[in-house]
Order: structure tokens, then sequence, then C-alpha cells
């Protein structure tokens, strides 16, 4: 008895497979609507914006690092020169960003608009507070170094950023 052939394979084209191409699209991030009304644009800019988290998350943890492991130069640092009072205060402040650093990491990893959005604001919150509050302490005493000057502008910088990707992440998608 001789062994039967299987039958040969249908080749399939899913370039004319209408579901196959839309799963396509969605992959490489362009055009097509998914299940949610959500249009798939290009993932270039979402590729910035997670770089722009994870820089964030480094620039947190490290900062928060230096402020817990060395509190007297991460002072001098930005104070240049002045002398450090007290060196609990600058070690809460290296466990607050230590806390915030972990959320950051966190929402590296997650698809959700809320929470990527949430951790944008927080960040542009807390880069608008440190800035109100070393511009208020250089008018109270008069120090004006480059460190600060620098911190002041750097600080500027990220919350412009911060809020510019808070609001692409959250603003409605075109319609194609």
């Amino acid at each position: 008895m001789a062994a039967k052939q299987p039958p040969p394979l249908m080749k399939k084209h899913s370039q004319t497979d209408l579901v196959s191409r839309l799963k396509t699209r969605k992959i490489l991030g362009v055009g097509g609507e998914d299940d949610d009304g959500e249009v798939h644009r290009s993932k270039v800019g979402r590729a910035r914006r997670r770089v722009w988290q994870f820089v964030s998350a480094v620039l947190f943890s490290g900062i928060a690092i230096m402020a817990l492991a060395f509190p007297d130069q991460l002072y001098d640092a930005v104070f240049d020169g002045a002398q450090v009072t007290s060196k609990t205060p600058i070690r809460l402040y290296g466990g607050a960003l230590l806390s915030i650093s972990l959320i950051m990491w966190n929402a590296l990893y997650t698809a959700e608009k809320v929470i990527i959005r949430w951790t944008l604001l927080t960040e542009a919150c807390y880069f608008s507070v440190q800035f109100l509050v070393v511009t208020a302490t250089l008018a109270e005493t008069g120090l004006a170094s480059q460190g600060i000057l620098l911190l002041l502008a750097s600080r500027l910088l990220f919350v412009a950023i911060s809020v510019y990707y808070y609001y692409q992440v959250g603003r409605k998608p075109k319609k194609v």
C-alpha cells in the first residue's frame, strides 16, 4: 500500500487579507483603528517619550542615591560652599526622590496612558516645586552661583519636556 501524499499547502496571501493587514499596521504602529477606536500613529513619538521616561528615572535615582549617601557633596554642588547644618533634610529629600524614581521605573513598563500621564504630571509638579523653592532660597540668601543658575534652567527645561509629553499622551488621535 502506497503512502498517501498530503494535499499541497495553500499559500495565504496575507496582503489581501484585511485582518492580517490591519494587524501588521497595528504592530508597525501606523494607520488603522483598533477595538478601542484608537488610531495607530508612528511609534517614533512613543519611543522619544520612553527615552525621556528612562532619562528621568535615571536622573531621579542618581540624585536620590547621592542625597542619601553623600548629602554634603550634593549640597555643596548646588550651593557652592555653603555649610550644611544638618544632613537629615537632605537624606529625607533623597528618600522622597527614591520613591518617585521607583514610580518612574515602573511606568516605563506599562502601556496604560493614565499611569504614564500621572507619572509625567508628577514629574512636572516636582520640577516646578523645586524651581520655586530654589528661587525662594536664592532670593533669601543672595547666593547666586553657577550651579544654582544651571539647576534653575534645567528645571524649567524639564518642566517643559514633561508637560509636552503629558499632553502628547493625552491628546485624541487624529482620524485617518
